[in-house]
């Protein structure tokens, strides 16, 4: 943090802020050290919710329980992005004003605000009008992961690998949970009301987004089958593998019936990332071939935890394009440059440039994968010629290079891990492990 008096920094401020900065986020110098709000709420410690607890409230909801989560989403989460814009103003003044980064305080700020201001929820009609403008904030938000990721990537050389990494990950993991309390209220919500939902179609018992009996081997079908449907026009993903080539089946083997409660969308995303990359190696290293070797997919019940190794046949990740400077596997998770000069490639910069202007920006869910795919290119953003894509030269299909790190993030936000073994000239096994909750009745 900067140790001068308000008056000098906001000057200072105002002298050294770059001219785009300084039409596009003008309001920015008059709130970004000093703010008696700003200082309340970030004093606060969040109110931690394990799964276990989200999943016994909501198991009986009545109007009153639900009117009470309500109230917990409204004040918890002012506080929760209250710390994260200090993490930010906490930066080198020079990485706050990079393009992304710049944009995701806005965002913050903004959110900020409107959740404190808003009045306390008394009743299911005052809860519909809170649950429309979570939506409406989920929305505006979409365009964060790209915008941080962007501006991050930029910023690089002026923050240590470690610094930039623990940031990344604050920031990464504070959104997951605030994703997750809104969502799960709005889902609880909408069971309520008797709102059916086109987000969660299947007979799986759930509560709220809580799966309470996650069929692991049904969920690596589901993503094996999502891309072994994958349109052939792929752009980068599979560069130098001849169109129509023949995908790896994926064998699923181990502890076939096991089901345990947890978040379907993060499981599958991991899954899906992971199985994509496998599939996109093992087309690589066999391409010349006239069949490929299969992904095998194996799942193990502990005691305490769930396993799932994905192995394949692949050649190892210096077979996968990636950088000779990447010294371990566990670089790739990584958002410096320093660790994976990736970060810093015109063409991945200009990807992430691109996608932070589209409107509906990045989820990190399958489902948004998949209806990119579904979606004739013309129709995005839109469509036709609008599109920031389309004008850069970068397709719907261009690798963003977050699938990994993103997979990492998901299987380490509720304590669990995700750890990557390559042996060079053959494969690549990963390693995830995620905690098995008690079985709730």
């Amino acid at each position: 943090m900067i140790s001068q008096s308000s008056s000098s920094r906001v000057s200072r401020c105002r002298i050294c802020r770059p001219r785009s900065f300084t039409v596009r986020h003008e309001s920015t110098a008059l709130h970004f050290y000093q703010n008696k709000q700003l200082d309340l709420y970030a004093s606060r410690e969040a109110k931690r919710l394990t799964l276990r607890q989200l999943v016994f409230f909501g198991r009986s909801m009545t109007e009153e329980r639900l009117i009470q989560s309500a109230n917990y989403v409204r004040t918890e989460l002012p506080v929760r992005i209250a710390h994260r814009l200090r993490d930010l103003q906490a930066l080198p003044y020079v990485v706050v004003t990079q393009e992304g980064v710049a944009k995701v305080y806005e965002l913050y700020w903004s959110a900020f605000e409107q959740f404190r201001r808003y009045p306390p929820i008394t009743n299911i009609k005052e809860n519909e009008a809170f649950c429309e403008f979570l939506r409406r904030i989920l929305d505006e938000h979409g365009s964060v992961i790209p915008n941080l990721s962007l501006g991050l990537s930029i910023s690089s050389p002026y923050l240590t690998p470690d610094a930039l990494d623990s940031f990344m990950r604050r920031m990464l993991v504070s959104r997951i949970s605030r994703r997750v309390l809104t969502q799960h209220h709005l889902a609880l919500s909408d069971t309520f009301v008797g709102k059916k939902s086109t987000r969660y179609t299947d007979s799986e018992p759930r509560v709220g987004i809580i799966y309470t009996g996650l069929d692991v081997r049904r969920s690596i079908e589901k993503c094996a089958k999502l891309l072994k449907q994958r349109p052939s026009d792929v752009g980068s993903d599979y560069e130098g593998v001849e169109m129509g080539a023949v995908s790896p089946e994926v064998v699923i083997e181990g502890n076939l019936e096991t089901k345990f409660s947890y978040i379907r969308e993060h499981l599958e995303y991991i899954v899906f990332e992971l199985l994509k990359n496998s599939m996109r190696a093992t087309r690589l290293k066999h391409r010349q071939s006239s069949s490929v070797p299969p992904i095998v997919a194996t799942i193990a019940l502990g005691a305490n935890d769930i396993g799932i190794r994905i192995s394949d046949q692949g050649g190892g990740f210096n077979f996968n394009a990636h950088s000779p400077q990447v010294k371990t596997p566990s670089d790739l998770c990584s958002f410096s440059h320093v660790r994976n000069p990736q970060r810093m490639e015109d063409s991945r910069l200009g990807t992430l440039r691109s996608v932070s202007s589209r409107r509906e920006g990045v989820w990190a869910t399958v489902h948004e994968q998949v209806e990119s795919w579904q979606k004739p290119q013309d129709s995005e953003n839109g469509g036709g010629n609008d599109d920031p894509g389309k004008k850069a030269g970068v397709g719907r299909h261009s690798r963003l290079g977050i699938g990994l790190p993103m997979s990492n993030i998901f299987a380490t936000y509720l304590g669990g891990s995700l750890d990557i073994v390559s042996l060079d000239g053959w494969g690549t096994d990963v390693y995830v492990r995620l905690p098995k909750l008690v079985s709730l009745r």
